[in-house]
């Protein structure tokens, strides 16, 4: 399994733009990896994550973030899964 996150979004999604501010502030401050899929474009991996119909979603192993959230709601997330 990568050690990146693995974020799902969708270029139709506001909350996706949102979260991606913050995934590049985190990069800068925390030189955190990740991977941005598109929800409509990367089926398998939509599918082999089993992505519901709410984004974004970030996933890491086997715990998953779901929705829009603010930079701090990321950052406790990314500590739980020991990213940063």
């Amino acid at each position: 399994m990568s050690n990146d996150l693995i974020v799902i979004s969708a270029v139709w999604c506001p909350s996706c733009l949102i979260i991606k501010k913050h995934l590049k502030r985190l990069h800068e401050e925390y030189n955190l990896n990740y991977k941005i899929f598109d929800y409509d474009l990367d089926e398998d991996i939509v599918k082999k994550y089993n992505i519901g119909d709410k984004l974004p979603v970030m996933v890491y192993n086997n715990k998953k973030l779901i929705g829009e959230k603010n930079y701090e709601e990321i950052l406790m997330f990314l500590r739980e899964c020991k990213l940063i």
